[in-house]
């Protein structure tokens, strides 16, 4: 169980994600994290720790943008003790995506294996979300083959997700 939110404004987001995480704090304690977006560039903090803990002054001031996503952590997944698990997850081809998710994959396992073989991604983490983030990218990658993103290669992409993930899950992803 993990709390994800996004947000998207006329204003700075950074405040109001770390005030969602903030209510969102009783679905995991594990991990917090906030990425945003500023024009096509992501920022992001993510460790350990309660959201009160993980982000200080210095950390919110270097999160500038309109929209943003975060999450806090229950793991599922992986491991509990690892930062590189903390979300949210970055990929940079294609276009720059970073994602939050909640959910279990039940074929995580072989899904990363086919990632590699088939796919040529590599995944860092025992995560399933990280999981889910390269199968997203894989997907968007196809879809486009090099082309301007389309709102309908993003439908397109998450309907090769959807038959190729099983588990459930709850997603919020922005693409650069």
């Amino acid at each position: 169980m993990c709390g994800i939110v996004g947000a998207v404004g006329n204003s700075p987001v950074n405040q109001l994600l770390y005030d969602a995480l903030l209510l969102l704090q009783h679905r995991g304690q594990d991990a917090a994290g906030i990425a945003t977006m500023n024009g096509s560039s992501f920022s992001m903090h993510k460790a350990n720790g309660m959201v009160r803990d993980v982000f200080r002054t210095r950390n919110m001031r270097s999160l500038p943008g309109n929209a943003g996503i975060g999450q806090v952590r229950y793991p599922t997944a992986g491991s509990a003790s690892s930062e590189e698990e903390a979300q949210p997850f970055y990929v940079n081809a294609p276009f720059g995506l970073v994602m939050v998710h909640n959910g279990n994959l039940t074929n995580a396992h072989a899904l990363k294996a086919e990632l590699f073989s088939t796919d040529h991604r590599h995944i860092n983490t025992e995560s399933d979300s990280e999981v889910l983030l390269n199968v997203l990218a894989h997907e968007l990658e196809k879809t486009t083959r090099g082309n301007t993103l389309a709102v309908v290669d993003v439908f397109t992409a998450i309907i090769g997700v959807h038959q190729r993930i099983k588990g459930s899950y709850a997603v919020i992803a922005m693409i650069a």
